[in-house]
């Protein structure tokens, strides 16, 4: 039971190659683009959550973005668009696996960093110490800053990873149940699946929203 219910997150399909991390780059087909293609309904609402991302983001890095709310566009749309794509039927969800999530978060933290500490080496060594601190929890203030700012990108893909998870478990729980369901019980499961699937589908924009959010915080400490 355990191995048929976890089996779907499973990236093999062969021996030598797996064709479900194809999906991953599929969605970048589906995103429409006015070179492309005439405007229409669904290209101008990419056009409008990509304006309203560009202000919030801006907002939140201030006037030294320098086109960091481009990356964080396009990882908000990339995300989001994986996740959508893994609610449909015998679709691959990459955004369930560490190798997807930690390949996005560890390059992004790691560049950060580096850029932080290279070009602003007082400004991040400042960073670690907050207003006002006493001198003998200043130690340990270190410690803490330098700890929560290794594990960001860890939280970053185990956030993303274990949201995405969880609602396909309950799924699979329920579509497993159904099939050994008295047919009184399986409108009321139908119906539980497809709040769920609803939910999934609010889940997805959230965890693609939040993941660009805390990434956008991240690097407007180092701007």
């Amino acid at each position: 039971m355990m191995t048929n219910l976890f089996s779907t997150f499973d990236p093999a399909t062969s021996t030598y190659i797996s064709m479900n991390w194809i999906s991953s780059m599929l969605c970048i087909m589906l995103i429409p683009l006015n070179y492309w293609m005439l405007p229409n309904r669904i290209s101008t609402l990419f056009n409008l959550i990509i304006s309203k991302l560009n202000n919030e983001f801006k907002m939140l890095m201030g006037p030294n973005s320098k086109g960091m709310t481009l990356i964080m566009i396009s990882m908000f749309m990339f995300i989001l668009t994986n996740n959508i794509m893994g609610l449909l039927p015998y679709i691959f969800t990459s955004s369930s696996h560490l190798v997807f999530t930690l390949t996005m978060a560890l390059p992004l933290w790691l560049s950060l960093m580096l850029y932080g500490w290279i070009n602003h080496t007082n400004h991040m060594f400042a960073h670690m110490i907050p207003t006002g601190t006493p001198a003998m929890l200043m130690p340990f203030m270190v410690m803490i800053e330098t700890i929560s700012n290794l594990i960001r990108p860890g939280s970053l893909a185990v956030r993303l990873t274990a949201n995405m998870i969880a609602g396909h478990l309950l799924m699979s729980l329920l579509g497993n149940n159904s099939v050994n369901s008295s047919s009184l019980m399986i409108p009321l499961i139908m119906s539980v699946q497809i709040m769920l699937m609803l939910f999934e589908s609010a889940v997805s924009l959230i965890q693609a929203y939040v993941f660009s959010v805390l990434s956008t915080l991240y690097s407007s400490e180092i701007m």
